[in-house]
């Protein structure tokens, strides 16, 4: 592992993972028109992505259709209507949701399917259910991870018996997910070791999927990809859920390995990002995001502030610490 930035571009299992339908589609309700999708798997060629994650495969039972996008649920035909067959390196991805998805009824054979990799989402108090479904996707033929969600609130023992767990599994990535956008660079470091140690001892690779809170989305991605993970998620323009996630203009500026075309991704945000804007999505770093993220405390609170359109800032904050 090296832990100079400037080898980082020449590292062949860095694998830069595109999440702006997915983690946005939490702005929108999944709401994104054909075109949009189109214009960003066509960006996503033409910049270098290794992945696209498109959404979630979530249960029809659980979530109704009438009330989400397509891209809740992500139908092979609905993907399939954006990249046929999709004769490119670009591979495709959508995340399945312990408890939310109909794994074996959803989820058919690889060889049946367009998607490549199966992302499991869990916390961590349910990594045996994680288990059961990454190992069957596995069994079907598909790349796995598995993405530990809001690590920055379990204890180092409980995070050491998951990753035990996890390494012994058939997943190919493990995922270190800053989900409330909380942690620094010295803190996610601790937590990249951690994993690390696991990912070597198993034959395992890591990822990194930050959000945005502190404003410190991309300074952690990129502070671990120098420790040796190497899935680096990342949005265009930042476009997640709350505070967003790490800007996927930025990493392409800071992967300089020549696959990586930073061009395509600034012209897909002056095309179809700033129109979204446009329209009134709202997204990204602000006053009520950085109070949560500072007190490691979930967004919907802030979400929902800003949602309210309110700015009483310090009534904001008095409210979250009586919460501790």
């Amino acid at each position: 592992m090296s832990n100079k930035g400037d080898q980082i571009s020449f590292r062949p299992d860095i694998k830069v993972v595109d999440c702006t339908v997915r983690d946005g589609g939490l702005v929108n309700n999944f709401y994104f028109e054909d075109e949009f999708v189109k214009h960003l798997y066509h960006t996503n060629i033409d910049a270098g992505v290794d992945y696209m994650e498109f959404g979630y495969k979530s249960s029809k039972d659980i979530f109704d259709i009438n009330k989400f996008g397509k891209w809740k649920f992500c139908d092979e035909s609905s993907i399939r209507e954006i990249v046929g067959v999709n004769d490119t390196d670009l591979k495709i991805s959508v995340m399945a949701d312990v408890g939310r998805t109909d794994f074996k009824k959803d989820i058919i054979k690889k060889e049946d399917s367009v998607i490549d990799l199966i992302r499991v989402a869990t916390y961590i108090n349910t990594i045996p259910a994680a288990i059961e479904m990454v190992n069957y996707c596995s069994q079907m033929g598909y790349e796995t991870c598995v993405n530990v969600m809001a690590i920055s609130t379990s204890s180092e023992s409980d995070i050491n018996i998951a990753l035990e767990l996890l390494g012994q599994s058939k997943t190919d990535v493990i995922y270190l997910v800053d989900s409330y956008g909380s942690l620094y660079p010295e803190q996610i470091e601790k937590f990249a070791d951690q994993y690390l140690k696991v990912a070597e001892k198993y034959n395992k690779k890591i990822g990194i999927h930050a959000h945005n809170n502190q404003q410190l989305a991309f300074a952690n991605t990129i502070e671990v990809a120098r420790m040796g993970v190497s899935y680096l998620d990342a949005t265009m323009s930042s476009l997640g859920r709350g505070a967003g996630n790490c800007p996927m203009e930025l990493i392409m500026g800071f992967l300089k390995n020549p696959k990586y075309k930073l061009q395509a991704v600034i012209e897909f945000i002056e095309n179809d990002i700033m129109k979204l804007k446009e329209e009134g999505l709202v997204w990204g770093y602000d006053i009520p995001y950085m109070l949560t993220g500072c007190l490691n405390q979930h967004p919907r609170s802030a979400i929902q502030f800003i949602s309210d359109k309110k700015v009483d800032y310090g009534n904001f904050y008095q409210a979250l610490l009586d919460l501790e």
